[in-house]
């Protein structure tokens, strides 16, 4: 049975966890300073973040004060009461709108356009797929430094989120532009199909008290304009098919699901560690079946790409080459390995910190959220993400929403959550 009555006792607890966090984030600046100031270069400019300060608004500015203060007005309240369809629909609607204004407090060209369009992004090197087949058989020969070496991070990433893009710019969507509203609006979408998999799993009530917390998810504002938040909501749908498919004993949205993990496969080598979050929707549901079928999904995505010619292992073991020349071998693990956490932090929020430290909620939920810490735990011991987490754990950070669903005080925390993604828009200028 599926109860979120909050309990209200151990609020002076959630604060102090929320202190406890807010002391680590200064830490984390503190002493990323004083390895700036000392000659280590970690590369961020505003340490634990990749930003700069830079107090400013635009035309977003508005725009995400009236989403802010609407969804903490009427958000729990909608939540509880609307038909389950007409709810994901205004959860969606609000999500995108939330993403987008902020994205637009940096202006449409400084704040979208220019997102994917550096030297650095996946649309600089768009040009240069002609041939598919021909791209897909020689991904890897350019991965390594050298003549024609792939831009960083279409090098860092599988082939699939290049062959996306190049997708978008055949179908007319291409350009900063038109690829960064579509970047945002599928990466909006991830809340929604958090929700649709917390009711799959007979928590929906859960999913109702969560969706607010999900629609103003201060992560929004590295969504709008990063991959990372699409890569957040292909996982997230992934889930979702196979959950309703589990739930059901249905094979089709088992397979459909999985092959939707399975491209996330080719979109960033670090989702492999996604694959905890289905792997626990299948120990809920104890549906071997589903297992099976989504396995089968897999299967085809994985075969696709191999039969066309990029082998997984390879392109993994040359970005690990690139890492240890890149940046990354300048910023010491010693001091990412809990920096990590605070970036993280300003992407989760306060209301997630005190979620956490209480986490009664209903099994389902519970197993979820486990599954997304234990990713970013594995990501972050393992060295290979230093710094940046802001935007590259988002497709975990996304799952461990889940955990506000019980919190009381629902309003308080949302104007929270509201106040800090504003903050860090308006007061800092984030890369991505």
């Amino acid at each position: 049975m599926d109860v979120t009555t909050p309990v209200r006792r151990g609020t002076r607890w959630d604060l102090l966890a929320v202190a406890a966090v807010a002391g680590l984030v200064v830490a984390a600046h503190v002493v990323g300073e004083v390895l700036k100031a000392g000659g280590t270069d970690i590369f961020l400019g505003l340490p634990p973040l990749l930003a700069v300060h830079l107090p400013h608004a635009g035309p977003g500015t508005p725009v995400a004060l009236v989403v802010a203060v609407a969804v903490v007005v009427r958000g729990p309240d909608l939540a509880r009461r609307l038909a389950w369809r007409p709810l994901l629909l205004a959860a969606y609607a609000a999500s995108a709108l939330w993403t987008v204004s902020l994205a637009l407090v940096d202006g449409w060209t400084r704040g979208v356009v220019e997102r994917l369009t550096s030297d650095q992004e996946y649309l600089w090197d768009v040009p240069r797929v002609t041939d598919v087949p021909a791209t897909l058989r020689t991904f890897t020969d350019f991965i390594l430094p050298g003549a024609d070496t792939w831009v960083t991070h279409v090098g860092a990433h599988p082939p699939g989120v290049l062959l996306l893009y190049v997708l978008l710019d055949r179908v007319g969507l291409g350009g900063g532009g038109a690829s960064g509203v579509v970047t945002m609006l599928v990466g909006a979408s991830a809340c929604v199909a958090v929700a649709v998999a917390l009711r799959a799993l007979g928590a929906e009530e859960t999913a109702r008290a969560a969706l607010p917390f999900g629609v103003l998810f201060p992560g929004a504002v590295w969504v709008g304009v990063s991959a990372d938040g699409m890569f957040a909501a292909v996982l997230a749908w992934g889930v979702a098919l196979l959950a309703f498919g589990a739930a059901g004993e249905r094979v089709l949205p088992s397979v459909a699901g999985g092959v939707l993990l399975g491209s996330c496969l080719y979109l960033s080598y670090g989702l492999v560690l996604g694959g905890l979050v289905p792997l626990a929707v299948l120990g809920v549901t104890r549906s071997w079946r589903a297992g099976l079928a989504a396995a089968a999904g897999v299967a085809l995505v994985v075969a696709a790409f191999t039969l066309a010619g990029f082998w997984w292992f390879d392109g993994f073991a040359r970005v690990q080459v690139i890492y240890a020349l890149s940046v990354a071998a300048t910023r010491p693990y010693s001091y990412f390995v809990w920096a990590n956490l605070a970036a993280l932090a300003l992407a989760l929020g306060p209301a997630v910190v005190a979620g956490l430290r209480r986490l009664d909620l209903p099994r389902p939920a519970v197993w979820l959220v486990v599954a997304a810490a234990a990713a970013v735990l594995l990501a972050d011991l393992s060295g290979l993400s230093k710094a940046e987490v802001e935007r590259i754990w988002l497709p975990f950070a996304v799952w461990l929403v889940v955990a506000c669903a019980r919190l009381p005080h629902a309003r308080a925390w949302l104007a929270a959550q509201a106040a800090l993604a504003l903050a860090v828009n308006h007061l800092l200028l984030t890369v991505w």
